[in-house]
């Protein structure tokens, strides 16, 4: 799921014109970890970061990205976890892209300088694992028109009502 995940947002980049070229040799050069220097989730129980994500014989694997996975198991039904892709912009990862031969050409650095200094986002969903599917757990607005009709709604209620509510 991860190595999915760096697929998706690659092709986004090239969309939007900060990477150029193909997807498949950016991830042959692991350029994903560059923007998604994390694991993709973890499991989700008694502590945020809930143990049993690597069982007893499970190797980690080696490699930029898949290295900081905090799980490394088969998802079985009634797992809870998170799944939380994120994109980051940080200086120290780009520049070390820019200064590597193998990455350095997928890079369209007059793009990519209009979004250094924005850090980055990851929007983390908690799940439970069904039979056949999985069970959303998060409950939260997501997309932009979500976002402003929720702030529209808090900014017109009285402060008193606001503080009181239990999230």
């Amino acid at each position: 799921m991860h190595r999915l995940a760096d697929r998706v947002h690659l092709e986004e980049l090239v969309r939007i014109g900060i990477l150029r070229g193909k997807v498949e040799e950016m991830l042959k050069v692991h350029l994903g970890s560059v923007f998604m220097p994390h694991g993709l989730g973890h499991l989700l129980g008694i502590d945020v970061h809930d143990v049993g994500g690597y069982p007893e014989g499970t190797e980690r694997v080696d490699e930029p990205g898949l290295k900081s996975l905090r799980m490394g198991r088969v998802v079985q039904e009634r797992m809870v976890l998170t799944v939380e892709p994120g994109i980051y912009f940080i200086n120290h990862l780009l520049d070390k892209a820019l200064n590597s031969p193998d990455q350095c050409g997928f890079i369209n650095n007059d793009v990519l300088n209009r979004f250094r200094g924005f850090g980055g986002v990851r929007i983390e969903d908690d799940i439970a694992v069904t039979a056949d599917s999985v069970e959303l757990l998060t409950c939260v607005p997501r997309t932009v028109e979500e976002i402003e009709a929720f702030m529209a709604e808090e900014t017109s209620k009285p402060f008193s009502a606001i503080s009181s509510q239990k999230f």
